[in-house]
């Protein structure tokens, strides 16, 4: 059986979907505590993702960027 890889550090390819998933799980919450509305924050996380996936970056990506957070491959 292969070993699984091991992460080297938290990278930005490693953040951003734990932060969408992140979201996604307190936007759920919130809907059900509060109002259906808050499904317009999981629909603006699925976006950025689906951006993020595409193209390779999203306003998230480029903010943990400023902040210093490294790449995989350094960039």
């Amino acid at each position: 059986m292969a070993a699984l890889p091991r992460h080297h550090g938290w990278t930005i390819e490693r953040v951003v979907p734990l932060l969408g998933g992140t979201v996604v799980l307190l936007s759920a919450a919130l809907v059900l505590a509060f109002s259906a509305w808050w499904l317009i924050l999981t629909a603006f996380v699925a976006a950025n993702l689906l951006l993020y996936s595409a193209v390779g970056w999203c306003p998230m990506s480029l903010l943990l960027q400023r902040l210093g957070i490294p790449r995989i491959n350094g960039r």
